[in-house]
């Protein structure tokens, strides 16, 4: 791949793991460290990302927030675009407040997620579902390293999005 048809790729990881997430994102992060050092992409970021994020709330307001709050959007135009879902990983779910009595609905962030960007467009967004296929962030970095673009097609078709 020539140098400016690399991708740059965004790491999102939750930063308080689940039992046996925190294996699998060290094994994402030292694919993406050997395909950075390999000039299989240009480079990449990590961005820590907490369980939840209310879109209504104080920390939503806040830069690192709404940098979360653009980029989910971001994502999902992109799977709307792409006739993919990425409803199993962006999941609502309405959350009652331990300090007030007061409700309220929060977005429930995956642990990882993989956003590829070529010439500084969304490209990729990884996992996310085409009919019953997973496509799963280590099979985009497969295809990153065979040199493969996105193979997600393109047709627009009704699609169900978070």
């Amino acid at each position: 791949m020539t140098e400016n048809t690399l991708p740059h790729v965004e790491l999102f990881v939750r930063s308080m793991l689940p039992d046996g997430a925190n294996e699998r994102q060290e094994a994402v992060l030292d694919r993406l460290e050997r395909l950075d050092r390999e000039d299989e992409i240009a480079d990449y970021n990590v961005v820590v990302w907490g369980k939840q994020i209310a879109p209504e709330s104080a920390a939503a307001r806040t830069a690192e927030g709404k940098y979360i709050l653009n980029r989910v959007a971001e994502f999902k135009q992109w799977a709307l675009s792409n006739n993919v879902s990425l409803e199993s990983f962006y999941q609502t779910a309405d959350v009652e407040s331990e300090v007030t009595d007061d409700a309220y609905t929060a977005m429930i962030l995956p642990v990882m997620g993989l956003a590829e960007y070529r010439e500084a467009e969304l490209s990729h967004v990884a996992p996310c579902t085409e009919g019953d296929v997973v496509h799963t962030i280590m099979d985009r970095l497969d295809a990153i390293e065979d040199g493969r673009e996105s193979d997600i097609s393109r047709d627009g078709a009704d699609v169900s999005i978070v």
